[in-house]
């Protein structure tokens, strides 16, 4: 059996829609997953702003740093932070890391909305 200290937290993602539904508690770490609306990121310098879309809801997302090369408006994504003054603040972006991925959960929810298709 593994020590406390060595087990694993298990990280699940939200959409903004799990979010508008369940809001996470004050201060707390999560996943957002979801699509780069398109025409939606701005970059000044390392900071990115961009919404993160379930195509029903929008999230706004703000990082400081440099994303992936993959990262593009229209794909999926993966941000790791916490929701300060009702922005996403990132502390980690993570992209599709090639042309068939996206998470499972991100796929889920992308076909509950008749948006997903095979191979996008």
């Amino acid at each position: 059996m593994m020590s406390p200290r060595k087990r694993r937290r298990v990280q699940l993602i939200r959409s903004p829609t799990d979010i508008a539904a369940q809001a996470p508690r004050e201060g707390e770490v999560f996943r957002l997953g979801g699509l780069v609306k398109e025409g939606s990121w701005e970059r000044d310098g390392e900071i990115h702003r961009f919404l993160v879309t379930d195509t029903d809801l929008d999230f706004p997302v703000r990082y400081a740093g440099i994303v992936p090369d993959l990262f593009r408006e229209g794909t999926g994504t993966i941000v790791t932070g916490r929701i300060e003054d009702g922005i996403f603040v990132a502390s980690e972006v993570l992209a599709r890391h090639d042309e068939t991925y996206m998470p499972a959960e991100v796929v889920d929810v992308l076909k509950e909305k008749g948006v997903y298709q095979e191979g996008s």
